[in-house]
Formats: C-alpha cells, structure tokens, sequence
C-alpha cells in the first residue's frame, strides 16, 4: 500500500466511494494509486499539463500494477477530459487563483461531475467566490497543518451556493474569507492561521512604516484596515472558545 501525506489522504478521503476521479496536477498520481488501493475510486485519470510529471505519473501507476485502473493524461487542466466522463474532480497543491482559472477554462468539463475537492495552498477566497459565481455549494472544509504549513481542503456539490453563508453572525463577505464551515468549527489550527497572518502583516506594516510616498501610504491604510479586521475575528475566536 502506498503511503502518502496526511494532506493527500484528507483530500483522498473524501471522494465519495465507488466514483471515477480525476486528479488535475496529479504530479506523481500518488493520490489515485491511494484511491484505488483503498478500495475508494472505481477508476482515475491522473491529469498534468508538463511532460516530466506526467511521465513521473506513468511510471507510478505501471509499479504499482494499476494501468487498467489508472489512466496518466499529458493535458492542460480540465482538457484532458471528456464532459460526462468522471464524478469527482480533486484539484490541489497550487495557488487559488490557479484553481479558479483552471475550473473556469474547462467548466464545460464538469458536467455530471458530482464533488469537486480543492486544495489551494493559498489565496482560498478566491476559490469560494469561484464556487459561489458558478453554482457551487461548499458543503465541507477541513484545515490542518503539516510540516509546519497550513492547507484548507473545500469540498463542494451542484447546489445552492449561498447555503452556507446563511444564519451566522459574520457577514457572507466575512466567511468567503475565513471559510463558512472552519469558522462554525473554529479549530485550533484556524486560530493558529490567523494569528500567522496578523503577525506577518504586523511586520510588513512596520516596514512600510518607513516609506513616505503617497501609494505606499494608500496601501498602508489598506493593510491596517486588514489587520483591524483581522484582529477583531481572532478575538471572536476567543470568546467563542472561552
């Protein structure tokens, strides 16, 4: 049995069972070896746009004797795949914005896709919002850390997009930001996020402190305006963990 990251397994562990899976960015194709080993995947694509990962991907599959279950494709994003053709999409270990741009090029490849699971290292709101604009409803997010780096994992189905940003006392604009389900968990691991990003924006403020002209003084406002906001959801964290 293959073993793999606990980021991989979290996001393995949540493609719904007996599905065809498509992994985008497969890199290795380590997370369908996973799926099909565990009995979880009826079958995989494993999707790279860059001939050394794909081939990386190729080779793995062929150790590991699953060439009938595992497909490797050499394709930019989602145009390695055919509308109808898989129930779940897992797209992780790249930038939001990356996501994002990757599901809107190829959002004609989803049809009939039932679960997206996306991983974004960074810039997560971007992703939500992506999800809320295209019809998406986020039904789950989970955070953890890892070798001492923070991953989100958002899980999303076809459903109303505005579900999960309902009856909370933070505004949809606010939970687009935090992520609607970590917020209503509220576990350490996100206090410890935002508490990373205060005191890193902490720092470049006070660097930004030094310069006087006009556009790094808007930028400053900007910042501090973040920070503020910031602060003020770490001390709802508190009080609501008290």
């Amino acid at each position: 049995m293959i073993e793999i990251s606990q980021r991989l397994q979290r996001i393995g562990d949540r493609v719904e069972q007996g599905s065809r899976v498509a992994d985008i960015g497969s890199d290795h194709a380590y997370l369908p070896t996973y799926l099909i080993q565990k009995g979880i995947a009826a079958s995989c694509i494993a999707g790279e746009v860059n001939k050394g990962p794909w081939q990386s991907a190729v080779r793995q599959i062929q150790s590991v004797g699953l060439t009938d279950r595992i497909e490797a494709r050499l394709g930019d994003g989602l145009a390695v795949l055919e509308p109808g053709e898989v129930d779940v999409v897992c797209i992780s270990g790249m930038g939001g914005s990356l996501i994002a741009s990757i599901l809107g090029a190829g959002e004609a490849k989803l049809v009939g896709v039932r679960q997206l699971i996306l991983q974004p290292n960074v810039a997560a709101p971007l992703v939500r919002r992506w999800l809320i604009e295209h019809g998406w409803q986020l039904v789950a997010e989970d955070i953890l850390e890892e070798d001492g780096i923070i991953y989100e994992i958002l899980e999303a189905r076809p459903g109303d997009p505005m579900v999960p940003y309902e009856n909370s006392t933070r505004t949809p604009a606010d939970l687009i930001e935090l992520g609607p389900h970590l917020w209503r968990k509220q576990s350490p691991v996100l206090h410890k996020k935002w508490s990373l990003e205060c005191t890193k924006l902490r720092s470049v403020l006070d660097q930004m402190a030094k310069a006087k002209s006009t556009e790094a003084e808007s930028r400053r406002q900007e910042m501090e305006k973040r920070l503020t906001w910031m602060e003020e959801m770490l001390t709802c964290m508190q009080m609501d963990n008290v």
